[in-house]
């Protein structure tokens, strides 16, 4: 906003000094112990850098009495004077930029923004695993400057969200990656990588130090946050051991053991009777234990305290203390463990050991984001400061993100995109039009800058009118008639619609699939009234049912938006007339509005005939479908071919000298787990697939290889992806992409008792409208 204009450069100079001053009086120094000029330091073998962690740390935590031990188990950990030990924040937020949300960020200084991504589920619709790479890489980076420059209490930030957006209702699905467990693990590994510090292959080129510490959550089969008077406080997930095998553990396992992720936040909920932050297998033997877990493992908010007051799982709030750290759980988000662990180990409910262990990881994670070796501004990481916040390529990057996130749903006789000469006068009408806010979606920090979609289509044509057909999306009330008026006057006319924080958020889940309020009624009209078919943009995070829309001509095009972050608003217009190419896909199922019949609360991701249930996802459901996960249209065509050299037969029976496992139907399989890492990995092979570019526009979009069974049994998926590489062709460019797929992982399915097993039998790789076979023998 201006407020005031300068006619002299040099009384604007004078100005911008005088607040550049003031930005600089507002900032401190960075937190962080071991103070070199400080000689008292020079004596703590916690401070020798030269040490390795678990010996700095082990020494650290043997300097405390156990009333300084218990004040660092809460988010908010009090400094230590004694030791030099400052205060430290546990809980900042990072989920598509660095957020204000939390306790640990200041935006009260020289960083005043941050670049704000798209939100996670537009990001994860480019299936571009490069693309997130960066997107970590240049959040962390600005994570990092803000510790710099003193406007951090902390660098561990609570995201990715990498839960399964198994229900289209759920308030906080559009803050994950989707709903295939493959593209939610890649999705981790790719932003932890990055935000860490790491490079995109994972090598570990700063010996364990990190630029930024990640946290994957909520672990785990966490969905449902208030539906219905059903609260994630109290819900208990039921899950069979079949879901937790192939659906909602495998992300969490690959941003463990690949992404190394240095955080892990446990869920509110119980899964099959158990609080997750009370589950020892869940969080010491599975995590730790089998997937080699090295960090620490957070509460989600006052999620400790919920064991006692609302799960009933422990009978007192000591029992709740000791159920959570026993079982492997280090920090507390929220005071439940500063005002009961005391009073646990004198009622002998806990050891002392079980907090040293906690502090153990605590304290690690602070040592390895060198917030124990001095100065921060003469070590690793030091020289990242305010000027790499907002930079043109992190704002590059965020345009890049959002025009290759958002999804053409439909495109009848090639309406989009709009000629920019030959387009005189554009009707603009709807709620999201003009509010760059709703553009950023939830968890988001003030972002560097931002223009509305109204504002950006401005630019293209001069002749424009603008309505907000509803004065909020809720739309209670519809100006119909005003927003009809503008549309008959306008040659073309774009209705930005959808949804915002008021439908969908944390603690909301939607009960309804269609549009709120009168939306629906409004886009009717304008369209029945417009000159020509209209465009219809949709700004929101979760699915909608549209088909009123998609079955109706005089709406010839669909885009979905999701939430685009900052310079959406610019994406939108630039793909609307034609400046770039869309190539998003779905990474959710849009179901119809008669989904709302099955209760949130069933968990089965497969079907049940017998009583009707349909399943979820792409993978397993089997009712109708508004859009198929996957969909996304192009202004260009493309044609794909397998190339003969995959192999059409994989000979798995020569393993074994003894017979293999065998099923009671007479279906020959194998374990997994019998075969071995080391001979699972010798099985690998490639399938090659031609792409050629047959329009006449260069494009980007990603290829989705899937794999199906010929004949589908054992709760087997109806197909799965197995791998998905982003592309880049010229008109009429082709290329070869290659994808390197493995029977153990690739080719299996979970059985009933949660193991994975290769069954004999045809399967088909599939890409678009091209299949290819292979034959399993055993």
């Amino acid at each position: 906003m201006k407020l005031f204009h300068f006619r002299g450069v040099a009384t604007l100079f004078i100005l911008l000094l005088f607040l550049r001053h003031l930005r600089r009086a507002d900032s401190a120094p960075p937190l962080f112990a071991c103070d070199g000029s400080n000689p008292q330091t020079k004596s703590f073998a916690f401070c020798q850098t030269t040490l390795p962690v678990h010996q700095r740390v082990k020494d650290l935590v043997s300097r405390l009495t156990l009333d300084e031990k218990i004040s660092q188990l809460v988010n908010t950990a009090p400094a230590i004077p004694r030791l030099g030990v400052p205060s430290y924040e546990w809980w900042s937020d990072a989920l598509h930029g660095v957020s204000g949300y939390g306790l640990g960020i200041s935006f009260k200084g020289r960083i005043s923004g941050a670049t704000s991504f798209p939100q996670v589920i537009l990001s994860a619709s480019t299936f571009d695993s490069h693309l997130w790479y960066r997107i970590g890489q240049a959040i962390g980076i600005e994570a990092r400057a803000v510790y710099n420059e003193g406007q951090a209490k902390g660098m561990t930030f609570w995201a990715p969200n990498i839960n399964i957006y198994r229900d289209p209702r759920w308030g906080r699905g559009h803050e994950t990656p989707g709903e295939d467990p493959l593209v939610a693990g890649k999705y981790a590994v790719a932003f932890v990588r990055g935000f860490q510090g790491e490079t995109f292959e994972g090598n570990n080129v700063n010996n364990g130090h990190l630029q930024a510490s990640a946290c994957c959550k909520h672990f785990t089969a966490y969905d449902l946050d208030n539906w219905k008077g059903i609260s994630r406080l109290g819900f208990d997930a039921k899950v069979t051991k079949q879901d937790l095998a192939d659906t909602f553990q495998p992300p969490f396992k690959s941003c463990i053991q690949e992404g190394r992720a240095s955080g892990v936040m446990c869920a509110y909920n119980r899964v099959n009777g158990i609080p997750n932050c009370a589950d020892y297998d869940l969080l010491t033997k599975t995590a730790r234990g089998e997937w080699g877990f090295h960090g620490y493992i957070t509460s989600d908010c006052d999620a400790v305290s919920i064991i006692h007051d609302n799960h009933k799982y422990a009978r007192s709030p000591e029992d709740a203390v000791a159920d959570v750290l026993k079982a492997g759980m280090d920090v507390n988000c929220g005071s439940y463990l500063q005002n009961y662990t005391k009073s646990a180990i004198e009622q002998k409910k806990l050891p002392l050991s079980q907090i040293d262990r906690a502090l153990h990881n605590l304290f690690s994670v602070r040592m390895r984001l060198g917030l124990f070796n001095g100065n921060p501004t003469k070590q690793l990481f030091g020289n990242i400061g305010p000027d790499q916040v907002c930079t043109k390529e992190h704002l590059e990057l965020a345009l890049e993100a959002a025009r290759n996130g958002i999804v053409l749903l439909k495109n009848s006789d090639k309406l989009l995109p709009l000629s920019k000469s030959k387009t005189s006068s554009l009707a603009i009408i709807g709620p999201n039009a003009d509010s760059a806010y709703a553009l950023l979606g939830d968890y988001e920090g003030p972002p560097c800058k931002s223009i509305e979609i109204r504002k950006a289509l401005e630019g293209y044509v001069r002749n424009t009118f603008y309505h907000n057909g509803c004065d909020f999306v809720n739309c209670t009330f519809a100006a119909i008639e005003d927003a009809v008026k503008i549309a008959k006057e306008a040659d073309y006319v774009v209705l930005v619609m959808g949804l915002d924080q008021s439908q969908e958020r944390e603690d909301h889940d939607r009960v309804d699939l269609r549009l709120p309020g009168e939306q629906e009624s409004l886009i009717k009209a304008v369209a029945a009234a417009a000159k020509k078919p209209v465009v219809l943009v949709l700004v929101c995070g979760g699915p909608v049912d549209v088909s009123f829309a998609k079955d109706e001509g005089k709406i010839g095009s669909i885009l979905w938006a999701g939430y685009p972050g900052e310079a959406g608003g610019i994406a939108v217009a630039e793909i609307i007339f034609g400046e770039h190419n869309p190539g998003g896909k779905l990474p959710v199922t849009w179901y119809p509005q008669d989904f709302v019949n099955v209760p949130m609360t069933d968990m089965r991701m497969r079907p049940d005939p017998s009583s009707g249930y349909p399943g979820r996802t792409y993978r397993f459901y089997n009712g109708p479908k508004v859009f198929e996960f996957g969909h996304g249209l192009s202004y260009s065509t493309y044609s794909y071919n397998f190339i003969s050299s995959t192999p059409n037969t994989i000979h798995l029976n020569h393993l074994y000298t003894q017979p293999t496992d065998q099923e009671s139907s007479s279906v020959r399989y194998l374990s997994v787990s019998k075969i071995g890492t080391n001979t699972c990995e010798t099985l690998k092979f490639s399938t090659h697939v031609v792409v050629e570019n047959t329009g006449d526009m260069a494009g980007k979009h990603p290829v989705l290889l899937f794999v199906k069974h010929e004949r589908p049994k054992n709760g087997s998926a109806v197909k799965q992806l197995v791998g998905f590489q982003s592309l880049s062709l010229n008109a009429t460019e082709r290329a070869h992409v290659e994808f390197v797929l493995s029977p153990c992982e690739h080719l299996s399915v979970a059985d009933e008792d949660g193991s994975m097993m290769i069954e004999e039998g045809y399967r088909h790789l599939v890409v678009e409208d091209k299949e290819y076979a292979i034959n399993v023998v055993l």
